[in-house]
């Protein structure tokens, strides 16, 4: 007679120091996540499943789009602390998420007061990357005209900058940390013979 094999899907969740659960059924897929994905289905159909309601004034177009979205850094991102890693080991001092001009609201990831030189990393999505952007689809008109803001003001910084005679160097995200760490090192110390801004 040959055995039978009973799968129990059960939905357990953290309530405090209790760890309530609820029997769902039984499922009897192949692989586990067919099983997991049956197992999802029932506590839907069951009802113990609610979906969180957007907070009020947010544009995301889900819960999952607000999360991610929420996640983006502003500062502090995996490409900058590897860009200031590598300065750092070169005996660079440099000021973080700073306004290189006082008066102007415009904030560069590292800025070298003395020798006026401000470095931007620009993640791909945010500012239009022409090697990785790819456009949003849902509130597609909605991000459409913010990435078009961020390209204008990052040209009026630029012009800014420069006309109050600082360096300028804008970086992508995905750029090797080492060749971006090159060319600012050789703008800080001065020793580029190549037109810095990216």
């Amino acid at each position: 007679m040959p055995k039978t094999r009973r799968i129990r899907a059960y939905l357990r969740w953290g309530d405090r120091k209790r760890s309530p659960e609820r029997y769902l059924g039984e499922v009897e897929h192949s692989t586990r996540a067919a099983n997991l994905a049956e197992g999802w289905e029932l506590a839907w159909a069951k009802g113990l499943l609610v979906q969180e309601p957007l907070p009020e004034g947010s544009v995301a177009s889900s819960l999952a789009v607000r999360s991610s979205m929420r996640g983006n850094r502003g500062k502090d991102t995996k490409p900058e602390k590897l860009l200031r890693s590598l300065l750092h080991k070169e005996g660079l001092r440099y000021r973080v998420d700073a306004q290189p001009i006082a008066d102007l609201s415009r904030r560069a990831d590292v800025v070298f007061t003395k020798s006026r030189v401000a470095v931007f990393m620009d993640g791909c999505f945010w500012h239009a990357c022409p090697e990785h952007y790819r456009p949003s689809i849902k509130n597609a008109e909605r991000w459409k005209r913010k990435i078009e803001d961020n390209q204008r003001r990052d040209v009026e910084t630029n012009q800014l900058l420069r006309e109050a005679g600082w360096t300028v160097i804008r970086a992508w995200e995905h750029e090797e940390p080492a060749e971006v760490a090159r060319k600012v090192i050789a703008a800080v110390r001065g020793t580029s013979s190549e037109p810095i801004e990216g």
